[in-house]
């Protein structure tokens, strides 16, 4: 299949190139950064790195859905969502 998109470069509100599952590590940040998380099986909090600017930042309750959390790390500590699915 040809792939009429190849040439440009994705922004922040274009679909995501890929998805995979998401483990939070206190030691490891994720093999690569992400722009948003599902939350697929119990809402709670996350706890996640800014990819950006590095700070540590911890959201309020979310509800099983997507959210858009630009990390390079989610915490298991802090971290009480379940089901978590990172979008590149």
């Amino acid at each position: 299949m040809t792939d009429y998109f190849k040439a440009f470069q994705p922004g922040l509100d274009a679909p995501s190139l890929g998805g995979k599952a998401v483990t939070p590590n206190d030691s490891t940040d994720l093999a690569s950064p992400v722009r948003a998380v599902t939350i697929g099986t119990t809402g709670g909090t996350i706890r996640y790195t800014h990819a950006r600017t590095g700070d540590i930042c911890t959201t309020g309750p979310l509800p099983v859905g997507q959210h858009s959390i630009w990390a390079s790390r989610i915490w298991a500590t802090g971290t009480t969502a379940t089901g978590l699915t990172g979008w590149i």
